[in-house]
């Protein structure tokens, strides 16, 4: 979608959320329905219950170019009552990154089990799923064998950096750890880099920065690096030589959460795994 068409959208679905309020629905007095030339809210009660100038919403609406902060957007979503998808799209129109609205205690029970149900559907290939400082939320019995089983960790370090680079069992597995290592670190900058200022981050990088000199070293460096789709070769002690194709995807639905798959390269492979699991009673 183009910038203009963004905006024009934008402006659009403030003024259908405005028309569909009364303002009684959000505090204010009905006074008398005749005087009302505009159905629904005015612009400048829309303007007054967010804390904007009117002038300024004014041009929002008119799809104008002009900037809005997070904070700005997320008050106009609650002086129009704006329900979790239609906030959500609010923050689309607007080029922001989705709400941070976790869903209620029983819908995040349920919508934590449903994820690692798909967790654990994906073996024989190793799956694992991150949130956005890269600590592991799920992971299947594929993963803990060929990779690492994260309660190895104690809490708070059972994170994917953490695991990269202070975990020697697992970087004497990998064939190249090195450019995994720094494909890791330069994905994690990009991370940090869409949520500046987030204390989960800083000290991660404080905490790793004093127990490992390549963290140290390469972080210094800046590195910057979306995912790539890459091929991992790890040393197995049981099954010998794996090669693993990465996958990595959002789930519908979790836009803060990364599901990544290692997918053993090849039917023999594939049937080294899969014995692996039936031997271990785990498949």
């Amino acid at each position: 979608m183009r910038d203009s068409d963004r905006r024009a959208e934008l402006g659009a679905f403030l003024r259908a959320q405005r028309a569909r309020l009364r303002p009684a629905d959000v505090g204010l007095p009905e006074g008398d329905p005749a005087l009302r030339r505009t159905p629904g809210l005015r612009r400048e009660e829309v303007a007054e219950l967010s804390g904007v100038g009117v002038t300024w919403y004014t041009y929002l609406e008119q799809g104008r170019d002009i900037s809005a902060s997070a904070q700005v957007i997320d008050a106009l979503a609650r002086a129009l009552r704006l329900d979790p998808d239609e906030h959500h799209h609010l923050r689309d129109l607007a080029g922001l990154a989705p709400p941070d609205t976790p869903p209620p205690g029983g819908e995040q029970a349920a919508a934590a089990a449903r994820l690692r149900r798909l967790v654990d559907a994906a073996a024989p290939n190793a799956a694992s799923l991150y949130d956005t400082c890269f600590d592991y939320v799920a992971w299947n019995t594929s993963y803990t064998l060929l990779r690492l089983d994260p309660l190895t960790f104690p809490p708070g370090r059972r994170n994917l950096l953490w695991m990269m680079f202070t975990d020697a069992a697992n970087r004497a597995r990998m064939i190249d750890w090195e450019p995994a290592a720094r494909a890791v670190i330069s994905q994690f900058r990009a991370a940090m880099g869409r949520r500046p200022g987030d204390p989960r981050l800083a000290a991660l990088v404080e905490e790793l920065s004093e127990v490992s000199r390549e963290f140290r070293e390469w972080w210094a460096d800046y590195p910057v690096r979306r995912f790539r789709p890459v091929t991992v070769g790890i040393d197995h002690p049981e099954i010998g030589r794996l090669d693993l194709e990465m996958f990595k995807m959002r789930p519908m639905g979790h836009p803060d959460l990364v599901l990544v798959l290692q997918v053993p390269v090849g039917e023999d492979a594939r049937r080294r795994v899969t014995s692996l699991l039936s031997r271990t009673g785990r498949d």
